[in-house]
């Protein structure tokens, strides 16, 4: 069988395979069918007489070429997808169409065209008498004139000036003349305005130009293109021709022709012009190298003046531009090192290739708007712009700006990429340095923008995560040193681990960040379920490229570049040296505080966790590690106290990661090993050991809060008495012990430790209840833990002991601060102790109580009376977030693609984690006086602190009411008690049983003589009863529950949150999932939070109606909702005011607005159409009105100006001319807000102002705030007139706006301000058109308007004659006399 041809065979190839087939006699695999060519007639083709094919055959080859042409760049050849389908005519010639696709490289030389000849000049070569051309030696250079470049080589330079000669030689007569001022302006008139502003024509003296310009050489026009011998007359023609016009012109006009050309031509043109000019310049110094004429010193100047002015005329480029023009001229005597003849191949000196030898001129801070490149020096450091350093500090280069010193950030980064292992070592170790300075913030007074938002923009993370792959050691060390310094705060984690021990210290949020970006795609996404969303989300996640998620979450971006496993081959496989090792241990820890998915990926990266449990948690390794003095050159092997504390943050991400860990990785054994042991014992460092068996305990504990690990509380039973039992020798080492931080951290993990065990045992009894009584078919019980409350029972002795000497310790205030954090957890302790004690049923409830008295008596009565404790109430206002937001303000670097507690540097001592602040005390103090009160009712009246709560119930509703909206997600347990117990408790509102509805009703009375206005508009036109506000505010209080009611059930969608709250704080370990606490997206409920049942009803009408349904009445249940929205709303207004004073003005009115926007009759319900007006009044107040911000950004809500579009749709629809409704469409239309709103109504919603008939009287608004300023939109004030003019609008129908269409045309119309000419036209043009209006009463009040009055039955007041300034501009405009105009003074 036949092999068929491949692609890239040669033609004899080809040819090879068509002998075989002919030898083969095989049958064609196509029948070729031969057609009559028409071009022959009916004779055929001819294809008979055509000889057969031969054997050989005449065939080009060319041995040294390619059978293909090359290709011309390195992309991949392009596919044609029509190369196959060509279209073929009947008449095309075969022969000619194989010629036109023949792609061979033969083709290239049967194609060439040679260029034409004819019209060019023929030059002789110069006779000499040499046999051959005399070689030239370089030292004849000397002779030569110089060129303008300096960077071409000497032989260039011969060459250059040898053709000049030439050509100089060889030029017709015509054109040898010099270059005259004539020709340089036309050149400049191509070239800039400002060059020609500055030397516009260079003239004789006598100001004319000079007479050798009529035998100048044109440049700009060649005649190349004629193709003829008349190309180069043709164009001196026209060039003389240019000259005599320039001849018959002034200066001035050739400056006017110059800008006019340079406003016509296209840029690229222009620079195109500039070019040649330059070329020609150059050139003419080349033919003429000798002495200047008279005048080329004000060429030159106008040339350097066009050369200025074409490169933008910048300082900095100029300073520039004059430091190479001194670099040029360089001489010997700058060179450090003089040259001397006998010097091989120095007889001629290029002194610019030695410029690079001289000294640095010293450096200065040019001038300059535009700030300078900032650089470093090597440890990280800020270098001033004028600092002169020496260079053997090696800051200084050939780059750049070689005379300043340090290292800018892009050669840091080129650095990077170098092959010299010591160049990207260095380069990696000063970025680290850089960072780490920009996060402690020492460059925000110097610097302009954040230098971690530009390394990140640069790539700065991948470039270290390159570096990670790098094979040298000191590379990687380098990368993961500065990888740390961007991802790690130690701060963080020192504050981290100090409120580990307080009130609910050990769930955390999640270091997740809150980007924008990923709220926007949420929200496209928000009609997914919930079991469609969390795979699309994650989908579209690994679907996007790792820079696109480094960009608004840097740990989700490294994770995606297999982070985790290279990590794992460093310390596995390279086994870096010990800091290297804490580094990646301290990264791995930011990593596994990102989120709950992040503690997947650590624990599912192959052989992660097992080398760090391996290599740095054994159970033994060289006691030689703990002798002083010892140098510690590898880190595995060795127990290390961050491997540990890496496992315990890894176990707070969730019961089952904590469960992998125990037991997949015997960490059982380990948490024995270092806890059995003191620290003492460890062999390890004094201060290592201490912090190792911290983490251990901490570990053990995040265990026990989730029920697991109790097992090891029996075996090491003794163990955790004799801690407790040296507990009260930490008093005594409290000077003398360098290490007494540590072991009080180490004693609080272990107090800690046992509150969770102890919350553990206290479900014991109920789960053993639940097991004994479950059926067959109950399902999988959860079985006890393995701890009763018998064996923890013992332990409150103890600690109780503790807590009173602790106590004692109060008022000795370094001491003080010294045990407050061991203090606090004792605290917990006994909280947790006795609330589970109250619900054992083995236990005497009375012996219960006794111990309550007995802690209150001795212990608490007598703390809460110490001085000291006084001094700490005080303190807690200038240590809260909320009171001081300074002390919690962000750090100069933050990002929000890296979350970070803003602890860099330490938080200042008066803030919440600092080292004065009471909170954590406190905060224990106050859940311990919680659980006793609660156990020992009896006990309030006790007290000190507890004075009559009815003194101060309003406050205490205040304070509830402004909590309410600022817990934050995992607080929905506090949230559900505040409004079950306080936020509608009717106690805390005593206004409501004190006098309150009828101050209301007072104070309507005497606001302003207003309070007609003010009461309900629109309530006598619906045929409602007309009831005070304060009787409103009466029913409102009474319907207190079922308000409360109301409100819990919207809440329905936070259930699954409450309920994992509520697992929390009472303490049901069993139950709890994680200690991460969910994502901070905001608070649990918004600060707009008594408006959502109005707000999610409209959303559930709002969708049904885009569904499809008409909801014209909703059910009587759904009124009620609205109701008691209103009720509330209208009670916080009037007696919580300052709860409300967070949502602007107008979020309020949007909001009211959906009363009008949910179903087609709603606002006409009786009770809520009354609510709606009382609150309508309330924001017709002065001061609200003056807030009113309708411009401004309201959240949920794309722009007011769509919702008032609805608002005004809805109202053409199903007001029916309804006065309330009325007065929220023309809220909005006041002369201070978006003219787009008034011209909504007078234009697309004209058909509005035939029902918006609210009468003036019951208008709550001040027409001033409509009718000032005067109104300057044109497009507006003609459709004001216009429907004037034309009835649409008439004051009868709207009367409101009837008057400011009036008000606004008539202070047009009589404007006589200098306006465009348009607005003046249309001015003059309505004034006309009044005065010849056939409706005599508009007439009139168009003329003689004076001032807006809603007491006038027309709501404005007249001018009983015009004024005489009008009155003239009247009879200016119409042309009437002036007896005509005053007939109209005064019309019927």
């Amino acid at each position: 069988m036949l092999s068929r041809p491949k692609p890239g065979e040669s033609e004899a190839d080809l040819l090879r395979f068509q002998n075989q087939f002919l030898a083969a006699r095989a049958s064609p695999a196509v029948k070729v069918v031969k057609k009559a060519d028409k071009r022959r007639g009916a004779g055929g083709s001819g294809d008979e007489e055509r000889p057969p094919l031969q054997d050989s055959k005449d065939v080009v080859i060319l041995e040294d070429f390619p059978d293909v042409l090359p290709a011309l760049t390195p992309a991949p050849p392009k596919k044609s997808k029509f190369k196959n389908a060509c279209v073929c005519f009947n008449d095309e010639d075969p022969e000619e169409r194989l010629e036109c696709q023949d792609r061979h490289i033969t083709a290239v030389f049967s194609k060439i065209i040679e260029r034409d000849t004819s019209t060019a000049a023929v030059t002789m070569p110069v006779p000499t008498g040499d046999p051959f051309p005399r070689a030239f030696h370089r030292s004849e250079i000397k002779n030569e004139v110089k060129v303008e470049s300096g960077r071409k080589s000497i032989f260039a330079q011969k060459i250059a000036a040898k053709r000049a000669a030439e050509e100089a030689v060889t030029a017709p007569p015509a054109v040898e003349t010099r270059r005259t001022h004539g020709r340089l302006a036309v050149s400049g008139a191509m070239c800039s305005p400002g060059s020609a502003e500055e030397e516009p024509l260079h003239s004789t003296k006598d100001g004319k130009p000079d007479d050798g310009v009529s035998t100048q050489q044109p440049h700009i026009i060649t005649g190349e293109g004629l193709g003829s011998l008349e190309s180069e007359r043709e164009a001196l023609a026209i060039h003389e021709e240019n000259l005599q016009k320039l001849h018959s012109m002034t200066q001035e006009e050739i400056l006017q022709e110059q800008r006019r050309l340079l406003v016509q031509l296209d840029p690229s043109l222009v620079a195109f012009l500039k070019s040649r000019h330059g070329v020609d310049e150059g050139q003419e110094r080349r033919e003429k190298p000798g002495p200047p004429e008279p005048g080329t010193e004000s060429q030159h100047g106008a040339k350097e003046t066009v050369k200025d002015f074409s490169v933008g005329g910048s300082g900095m480029e100029e300073s520039v531009r004059t430091e190479k023009d001194t670099r040029m001229e360089i001489t010997e005597v700058d060179l450090p090192i003089k040259p001397q003849k006998e010097w091989i191949h120095m007889n001629n000196v290029e002194f610019e290739k030695l410029e690079w030898i001289k000294d640095l001129p010293h450096p200065r801070q040019k001038r300059t708007k535009k700030g300078m490149q900032a650089r470093f020096s090597l440890k990280g450091e800020l270098i001033p712009p004028d600092a002169d350093l020496p260079t053997h500090l090696g800051l200084h280069h050939h780059g750049e700006e070689a005379e300043r010193a340090g290292y800018s950030l892009q050669e840091l980064f080129h650095l990077c990429r170098s092959q010299i292992i010591q160049q990207r070592t260095l380069a990696l170790q000063v970025l680290g340095h850089v960072v780490q300075k920009a996060k402690a913030g020492e460059f925000a007074s110097s610097l302009k923008g954040s230098v971690l938002r530009l390394l990140l923009d640069a790539g700065f993370l991948f470039l270290l995560r390159f570096s990670l792959d790098d094979t040298v050691d000191n590379v990687i060390a380098a990368s993961v040193r500065a990888l740390h310094a961007l991802l790690v705060s130690p701060e963080d984690e020192e504050y981290l681990d100090q409120t580990f021990s307080w009130y609910q210290g050990m769930a955390v949020f999640p270091f997740t960040p809150n980007s924008e970006e990923e709220e926007e795609e949420e929200e496209e996404e928000e009609e997914l379920t919930l079991m469609e969303k969390t795979p699309r989300k994650k989908s579209r996640d690994e679907n996007k490229p790792d820079p696109d998620v480094a960009r608004y979450d840097v740990i989700k971006g490294l994770l995606k570049t297999q982070f985790l496993h290279r990590l794992r081959y460093i310390l596995e496989v390279v086994r870096p040296v010990p800091a290297v090792v804490l580094d990646i241990l301290d990264i791995l820890t930011r990593v596994a505080r990102h989120s709950s998915e992040a503690c997947s990926q650590l624990l599912a990266c192959p052989r992660l966790i097992e080398t760090i449990v391996r290599e740095f948690l054994p159970i033994q390794w060289d006691p030689r590690v703990a002798e002083p003095g010892h140098l510690l050159t590898s880190l595995h092997g060795v127990a290390c106290a961050t491997a540990m504390k890496l496992i315990r943050v890894l176990a707070s991400g969730g019961r089952n990661a904590t469960a992998r860990l125990l037991n997949k990785f015997e960490l059982k054994s380990r948490l024995s090993r270092f806890i059995a042991e003191d620290p003492q014992d460890l062999p390890l460092c004094r201060e290592e050991a201490i912090r190792l068996s911290t983490e251990a305990f901490r570990l053990w504990a995040v265990a026990a809060g989730y029920g697991q690990s109790c097992d090891l509380y029996r075996d090491l039973y003794p163990v955790l008495v004799k801690i407790l039992q040296s507990l009260h020798h930490l008093l005594s080492d409290c000077q003398e012990n360098p290490t007494f931080p540590l072991s009080i951290q180490r004693a609080t993990a272990v107090v800690t430790l046992l509150t969770h065990v102890t919350q553990t045992a206290g479900c014991t009894a109920e789960l053993q209840a639940r097991l004994s009584s479950s059926g067959p078919g109950d399902g999988e019980q959860i079985p006890p833990p393995p701890v009763t409350w018998n064996q923890v029972s013992g332990l409150r002795p103890f600690l109780e002991t503790s807590l009173r000497r602790s106590v004692q310790e109060i008022s000795r205030l370094e001491t003080w601060q010294a045990l407050q954090p061991l203090t606090t957890t004792y605290i917990i302790y006994l909280g947790v102790y006795y609330s589970v004690c109250s619900q054992q049923p083995s236990l005497n409830p009375i012996d219960c109580l006794e111990e309550v008295e007995r802690l209150t008596s001795e212990v608490l009565l007598p703390l809460l009376s110490q001085p000291a404790m006084h001094s700490m109430w005080d303190l807690l206002r200038p240590c809260s977030a909320l009171c001081n937001p300074l002390s919690c303000s962000p750090a100069p670097e933050s990002l929000p693609s890296i979350v970070s507690l803003s602890c860099t540097g330490g938080k200042p001592l008066m803030s919440l984690a600092g080292s004065k602040s009471p909170f954590p005390f406190l905060t224990a103090l106050l859940f311990l006086i919680n659980n006793v009160t609660h156990i020992h009712k009896g006990l309030v009246s006790k007290a000190g602190t507890c004075p009559d709560y009815a003194q101060h119930a309003s406050l205490h509703h205040c304070v509830a009411m402004a909590l309410l909206s600022r817990l934050l997600p995992g607080s929905e347990h506090l949230a559900h008690e505040l409004l079950l117990g306080l936020a509608f408790n009717p106690e805390f509102i005593p206004e409501g049983k004190t006098g309150g509805p009828e101050a209301a009703d007072f104070s309507d009375i005497l606001h302003l003589g207003t309070s007609t206005k003010l009461a309900q508009p629109g309530l006598v036109a619906a045929g409602f009863p007309k009831p005070r506000r304060g009787v409103l505010l009466g029913e409102s209080y009474q319907h207190l529950p079922f308000i409360r009611a109301c409100y819990l059930s919207l809440f329905v969608h936070l259930e699954p949150a409450l309920a994992r709250s509520q697992v929390a704080y009472q303490r049901r370990t069993y139950l709890v999932q994680s200690l991460l606490l969910p994502e901070v997206k905001g608070p649990i409920l918004p600060s707009d939070w008594p408006f959502f049942p109005l707000i999610s009803l409209y959303n559930k009408v709002t969708g049904a109606e885009t569904r499809g349904a008409v909801l014209n009445s909703l059910p009587p249940d759904l009124v009620n909702t609205v109701t008691r929205n209103l009720q509330w709303v209208l009670l916080l207004e009037t007696w919580r005011a300052r709860v409300l004073q967070n949502i602007s003005a107008a979020a309020k009115l949007a909001r009211l607005m959906c009363v009008f926007l949910t179903g087609g009759d709603l606002f006409r319900e009786g009770p809520v159409y009354c609510y709606t007006a009382a609150l309508l009044a309330l924001y017709c107040q002065p001061k609200v009105l003056d807030s009113l911000e309708l411009d401004a950004p309201l959240p949920g809500l794309a722009s007011f100006h769509d919702l008032y579009i609805s608002v005004l749709e809805q109202f053409e629809g199903v007001s029916f001319g309804d006065p309330l409704f009325g007065v929220f469409v023309l809220l909005p239309l006041q002369r201070r807000f978006s003219v787009q709103l008034r011209l909504a109504v007078f234009g697309e919603h004209v058909s509005t102002l035939r029902a918006l008939g609210v009468p003036l009287k019951q208008f709550p608004v001040p027409l001033e705030r409509y009718t000032s300023p005067p109104e300057d939109n044109l497009n507006l004030l003609r459709q004001y007139f216009r429907t004037l003019v034309t009835g649409v609008l008439r004051h009868t129908w709207c009367p409101v706006l009837y008057a400011v269409a009036v008000a606004h045309v008539n202070s047009f119309i009589f404007s006589q301000d200098s306006t465009t000419q348009e607005a003046d036209t249309a001015r003059k043009s309505m004034l006309r058109k009044t005065w010849l209006l056939v409706d005599e009463v508009l007439k009139k009040h168009l003329l003689y308007y004076k001032v807006p009055n809603p007491e006038s039955p027309m709501g404005i007041d007249l001018y009983e004659q015009l004024p005489p300034i009008r009155l003239k501009y009247l009879q200016m405009v119409t042309k009437k006399e002036p007896k005509e105009n005053m007939q109209m003074s005064d019309p019927e």
